[in-house]
């Protein structure tokens, strides 16, 4: 094979892969954050059949999960400003990102709340529990237990969406990625290692989303249904 490899002049951006790889971290904590808050509340409006909201969010989730996500960033900070709404390369990343993970979290946290045994909602009316209460104590944190795994992969899966937020120039890991490339020209030794920074910074998030699971949702699940 007459290519011959040559990683030097891509080692020497590492801190621009670095400092792309940070950003793309700080995206997803503020997406899954937001993103996930989003959810619970889609996802106790939908398993509750809150009207007016329930058809409300049911039309968000659809729209959301039946379109792809450059489709959805490219509304946001190319549309948006069409209707006078001006905002960054990042707020447009994070909105999209929220927005995203809210509609497949509503539907990963209802299946989780339609799972709670009705006994254990009959158990905090019987305690007079108010509703709020009921559902935090109650509801809210089992669910989060049952479905947490499934959560933890779809916002991993966000973080690596994140990388079509290059499309609108947000300098994530990808943009510089593609920065170092068209300057060094090494295509295959650029985008090698920016697939292992991708795969360790899946793996991090995976093993923190782990811990946070063993360390409160499941602690306290177990304390919610006893």
């Amino acid at each position: 094979m007459a290519y011959q490899f040559d990683f030097l002049p891509v080692v020497e951006n590492t801190d621009l892969l670095l400092r792309g790889a940070l950003f793309t971290l700080e995206l997803t904590a503020v997406g899954a954050v937001f993103g996930v808050a989003l959810g619970i509340i889609g996802a106790l409006v939908r398993a509750w059949n809150i009207r007016p909201f329930a058809g409300i969010f049911g039309v968000y989730v659809e729209l959301i999960r039946n379109t792809p996500f450059l489709v959805q960033l490219f509304f946001i900070f190319f549309g948006l400003p069409s209707l006078g709404l001006q905002i960054s390369e990042w707020q447009a990343a994070v909105l999209a990102m929220v927005i995203n993970l809210g509609a497949y979290s509503t539907e990963i946290i209802r299946a989780g709340i339609q799972a709670i045994p009705r006994g254990q909602l009959e158990a905090a009316a019987a305690l007079a529990m108010s509703r709020f209460e009921a559902f935090r104590h109650v509801v809210l944190l089992p669910a989060l237990g049952k479905v947490w795994p499934a959560l933890s992969s779809q916002i991993i899966i966000v973080m690596l969406g994140s990388a079509v937020c290059s499309q609108i120039a947000t300098e994530e890991l990808s943009f510089a990625a593609n920065f170092i490339q068209s300057r060094n020209f090494r295509a295959f030794e650029t985008y090698a290692l920016t697939t292992l920074l991708y795969l360790c910074m899946a793996l991090l998030i995976r093993q923190l989303l782990n811990w946070i699971g063993r360390r409160y949702i499941s602690k306290s699940s177990a304390r919610s249904s006893q």
